[in-house]
């Protein structure tokens, strides 16, 4: 087996992963308790976590967002955030990229073009097809 796999998942793959259970994003969140990703947060991250899946338009559960919430504390990595002076057309994405940054970790977004374009920022499809890569 191979080391984890640092990862910072931005919100909107957890969105996914919530509305479609046999898609890619929830996939990968399903890897976080076997030990093949460590997930990377700072309380920022875990905040907006809470904050958008609560929203009533979304309609997950209390008991979905903080199962999710345990599991990140449990099996992941939280650091402390210290902000980047990249520039963001978004600040809100700035925290999983410096998330990412600081943990030499993969940031896996929906949104790739919210971010710049740097090797270590990929789509859920794209870092799926690598981890399967990494089982043989």
């Amino acid at each position: 087996m191979n080391q984890a796999i640092p990862v910072v998942l931005d919100t909107n793959v957890l969105v996914s992963a919530f509305w479609s259970a046999d898609g890619t994003p929830s996939k990968i969140v399903h890897l976080i308790p076997s030990g093949i990703l460590l997930p990377c947060y700072s309380d920022e991250i875990l905040n907006e976590y809470k904050e958008v899946l609560s929203r009533p338009a979304f309609n997950f559960t209390s008991a979905q967002v903080d199962e999710l919430v345990k599991k990140y504390e449990k099996f992941g990595k939280a650091i402390s955030l210290v902000s980047s002076n990249i520039s963001f057309h978004d600040e809100s994405d700035r925290k999983f990229y410096d998330v990412a940054k600081a943990c030499n970790a993969l940031l896996i977004t929906g949104n790739i073009r919210h971010y710049p374009q740097e090797k270590f920022i990929m789509p859920p499809l794209s870092f799926y097809r690598y981890i399967l890569g990494r089982q043989d």
